[in-house]
């Protein structure tokens, strides 16, 4: 995507104008982590966007990825300060749901970042990477990279958390979509029957939990030679223990994110290919949503045909694969964040 597409888009959601009184609008971004990149990038993308509209932006973030209880904590302050609008991450997409009800109830503009919620109109808005699309470039690129080896292939899939938030279940469904695997429900992880699964694993979208993860699913069957991870983190860490038992050059790594060092991975051979999505993008155009909704009531709309506003992505990598739409590393690291 281009920096005049991201403009275009955004006068297009919603007629941008700074707040009359810029004192008076209080915001708040609530990310599931402040470690990891992604929320990284998309806290400066905030808080940029905040200062040039003369926002009070104030940011919280749960202790580890999963940790609920610290942004239902985070949500309740922003009700007691009397923000004009929330922008969440949210670790429980369902669990969640009541509390931001009250922030809704309480006449503030609930936006979720990156993580639908579950159900998704619990939120006034999503702003987001179309994670099942994301899902399936990878999937559809790892099948056509193995060829007719495909049909014999050996997965396992490192996901986020046994909670299945939205955003780990539909980067999962979308990858077996994506490589020909009948997902059966398409809003659950685990259901399916094809025998090519080797298992599923949590990580916690961090380096540790992917190197742990990969380890279960070696101990189940180290024939594996496909590896779908929820992240870049949790790709590094799986390639790390692969490499501790000299499996690296056998199994071929796909993730999500498209972050600066990811796309180094790609460049280096550690993943094959990943989605980048752009979260700063996601973060600026939900202040601009806000500062829109405190000036005169205004909500942001979805992309025509769709149910969120879809921020965009593009599969990297440096092996590209027929029939698969792709940039390469040095676009890939042009629009890289992190």
């Amino acid at each position: 995507m281009k920096s005049s597409v991201f403009a275009a888009a955004a006068v297009a959601l919603m007629g941008l104008a700074a707040p009359a009184s810029a004192q008076e609008v209080g915001a708040c971004l609530i990310t599931k982590t402040d470690t990891n990149p992604f929320f990284v990038k998309m806290k400066e993308g905030a808080t940029a966007k905040a200062k040039e509209l003369g926002v009070n932006l104030k940011s919280y973030a749960g202790k580890v990825d999963g940790d609920s209880e610290s942004q239902v904590a985070a949500i309740e302050s922003c009700i007691a300060d009397g923000a004009k609008g929330i922008l969440l991450t949210a670790s429980d997409t369902k669990g969640i749901v009541s509390t931001v009800k009250k922030a809704r109830d309480a006449g503030i503009l609930v936006i979720a970042l990156d993580t639908p919620l579950d159900p998704l109109d619990a939120a006034d808005a999503t702003f987001a990477t179309d994670n099942f699309e994301a899902g399936r470039l990878i999937g559809a690129w790892a099948a056509a990279t193995l060829g007719d080896k495909a049909k014999e292939a050996k997965i396992g899939f490192l996901d986020l958390t046994p909670d299945q938030p939205t955003v780990d279940v539909l980067r999962d469904q979308g990858f077996m979509a994506g490589f020909g695997i009948d997902t059966k429900d398409v809003n659950k992880i685990g259901d399916e029957d094809d025998p090519r699964i080797v298992g599923h694993d949590v990580t916690n979208g961090n380096e540790e939990g992917g190197r742990k993860a990969m380890e279960n699913l070696l101990q189940k069957d180290n024939t594996i030679n496909v590896i779908h991870t929820i992240n870049e983190p949790a790709a590094v860490g799986a390639y790390q223990a692969l490499k501790a038992v000299g499996l690296e050059g056998q199994v071929l790594i796909v993730s999500v994110d498209g972050g600066c060092p990811g796309v180094k991975s790609v460049t280096e051979g550690v993943i094959g290919a990943t989605s980048q999505q752009y979260p700063l993008l996601m973060a600026s155009l939900g202040i601009e949503a806000i500062a829109a909704f405190a000036k005169d009531g205004t909500k942001p709309k979805p992309t025509e045909g769709k149910d969120f506003f879809d921020t965009g992505v593009n599969l990297v990598t440096d092996k590209p694969a027929n029939g698969v739409t792709s940039i390469d590393t040095k676009e890939g690291t042009a629009k890289c964040w992190g």
